[in-house]
């Protein structure tokens, strides 16, 4: 057994860990063995005032759980010696798995092809089979056993052209599992029951699709300039960011003749609609703003004064007109028929590949020592700030990256059953107030970030 660090413990027992666990000792050490059946974790007893040890195995689905524990060891050293031993005894009996589920149920293995290698998205032939983003496949090879198939083809998608989609919705339960909410997916719609205890919510995941053929990543391809950002975010990206929007709004599941909001489960509940923008290469880093345009109906503008003070002015939006295709639509998604059944949306720019890389790398899981330099764009919270702060730093063990960083919740200001402020607590909260967004912003918010990957070669 070696001893590793606290973020790639908590990837491998997040889903299974009592958070109670956190109210009578605090985790001092964490370990492996060679084969990553067997693991172990010591705790500091805050009522007896010593350590104890506990073995965990994996179990016939891949998760992991406590086989034994044994308490009142009084040094660190002990508890070690004692995971040590009884973690070899097991080894020596050649299992493979060590334990029951709690369930029965069985999560899924997404990189064992289902289909044929030319249908694979080309995303997930990079993911599956590229040194560069294996730390990406380690993570979320330890997060799919977690994740249940409701609809039955949650594999195929991911291995072919619903990869992005399919993405979206595993960022997604990486993230409620980080704000610990309780998940439920046992129904076939909406994608996600989520509780905190005090309310339940339903929510349902959507993304812009990609609108442009995918290109080969080593090949370069011309960066959008600066006006055709402009336009795009102005007249093109809030028609089609209401698409899927309105289309979610609209929409009956097959056979139930009803709304997302009208089931037994979620009548009367918030509904919340989850959405990512995948229609281009890197355009989430700078579509949000039609996002929030298309939402409530209003785009802004910035300026100073002759004393330096920022002052921000709105302008009512009526309608969004591609001049290409000449598709109009009407502003204000928060305002038309029927988006009051709408408690909020979900956003961010982070639910993408490059996150679980991140992420994978900052817990170790990166075995083709690859370099990656991550560029960020985040908030400034000075009073008179119109422009965001910009820094980077390179992606290790010491990084502290979480899934929430960035995500923001739009409130629906008519919404029949508002969601409370502070059901995703690490989220930005944005509401609209006398033509204005009032924005209650975490002390690190994440606008957008992009990384880059340094690779070794013979």
């Amino acid at each position: 057994m070696k001893r590793i660090s606290r973020k790639r413990f908590d990837v491998y027992v997040d889903f299974t860990r009592n958070p109670f666990i956190f109210q009578v000792g605090e985790e001092k050490g964490w370990y492996e063995n060679k084969s990553r059946t067997l693991f172990g974790v010591i705790l500091w007893d805050y009522t007896d005032k010593d350590y104890a040890a506990v073995l965990l195995g994996r179990d016939e689905n891949q998760q992991i759980r406590a086989i034994e524990v044994k308490c009142s060891f009084a040094d660190i050293v002990s508890a070690e010696e004692w995971i040590h031993s009884n973690a070899k005894d097991l080894e020596e009996t050649g299992q493979t798995f060590f334990a029951n589920g709690a369930d029965g149920k069985e999560g899924i293995d997404l990189f064992s092809p289902v289909v044929d290698e030319s249908r694979f998205h080309p995303y997930f032939d990079i993911v599956n089979t590229k040194p560069s983003h294996s730390a990406a496949k380690a993570l979320i090879s330890e997060i799919a056993p977690h994740f249940y198939d409701i609809d039955g083809n949650f594999v195929e998608q991911f291995q072919t052209q619903g990869f992005d989609s399919r993405l979206w919705e595993l960022f997604l339960f990486c993230y409620f599992n980080e704000e610990w909410l309780q998940i439920n997916r046992t129904h076939s719609a909406p994608d996600f029951m989520l509780s905190n205890k005090d309310v339940e919510i339903s929510l349902e995941a959507v993304i812009v699709g990609r609108k442009t053929p995918l290109i080969p990543l080593e090949e370069s391809k011309v960066p959008k300039s600066k006006e055709d950002i402009e336009e795009e975010t102005k007249n093109r990206m809030p028609i089609m960011f209401g698409s899927p929007l309105y289309s979610k709004l609209n929409h009956k599941p097959k056979g139930s003749g009803l709304h997302y909001w009208e089931y037994s489960h979620t009548y009367g509940r918030p509904f919340v609609i989850a959405i990512a923008d995948f229609h281009d290469d890197l355009s989430m880093t700078w579509s949000t703003t039609a996002l929030t345009t298309y939402l409530y109906g209003f785009r802004y503008s910035s300026s100073y004064d002759d004393n330096g003070n920022l002052i921000l002015t709105s302008e009512k939006i009526e309608f969004h007109e591609d001049p290409d295709t000449g598709k109009k639509i009407p502003s204000g998604f928060f305002f038309q028929p029927g988006a009051e059944n709408i408690s909020a949306i979900l956003h961010t720019t982070s639910g993408t590949i490059s996150k679980f890389n991140r992420i994978g790398k900052q817990c170790g899981f990166d075995e083709g020592d690859t370099t990656m330099i991550r560029f960020v764009t985040y908030h400034n919270h000075s009073d008179d700030a119109s422009i965001p702060h910009v820094a980077r730093y390179i992606v290790n063990e010491e990084a502290e990256e979480t899934w929430g960083e960035g995500v923001s919740i739009y409130h629906n200001p008519n919404a029949k059953h508002p969601l409370p402020q502070d059901f995703f607590p690490s989220a930005a909260q944005h509401n609209l107030k006398d033509d204005m967004i009032v924005s209650r912003l975490p002390d690190l918010y994440v606008y957008s970030s992009t990384t880059i990957l340094v690779i070794k070669k013979d």
